[in-house]
This record gives structure tokens, sequence and C-alpha cells, in this order.
């Protein structure tokens, strides 16, 4: 029975370093935030290039769709593929 209850309170403990932070990072998600990533995306030296060009404009057409959050997610991922990463 011992062995039991260790366990289970060992797996019912709280450990520090698994804790979530209580503080969450929010970003902004409408259509200035899609310009501002676009305008970043324009001053990268590989965003006129492809795919971070086409990634770019297919994200800002989702923006202006009214599909945001999709639209964001292309942008930042032709600012990935512009920096090279």
């Amino acid at each position: 029975m011992l062995p039991r209850f260790l366990l289970a309170l060992s797996v019912l403990s709280f450990h520090p370093r698994l804790a979530f932070s209580a503080e969450l990072r929010t970003v902004p998600q409408d259509l200035r935030y899609c310009q501002e990533l676009a305008e970043r995306l324009a001053a990268q030296p590989g965003g006129s290039k492809e795919p971070a060009r086409s990634l770019g404009e297919e994200g800002l057409q989702l923006c202006n769709a009214g599909n945001v959050r999709t639209g964001v997610a292309r942008l930042r991922r032709a600012m990935r593929v512009a920096q090279g990463r």
C-alpha cells in the first residue's frame, strides 16, 4: 500500500520546472499586424525572392479576406524563409 501512495504522491506533486508561466504572451492578430509583417518582409534582403515573396503575398491576401490568423502564420513563414531559416 505504501509504494502505491508514494507513486501517487510523486505523480501529483508539483514540479516547479514543469510549471507554466503565469504570463501569457499574445500577439495582436489584426490587419495592422499583417501590414507590419509585410513591411518587415519587404525590408529583408531575401523578401523579394521566391518562395518568400509568394508566401508574403498569400499571407496578405488571407489577411484581407478576413483569415488573419492564417495570414499572419503565412507572413511569419515568409519571414523565416527570407532570413534563411
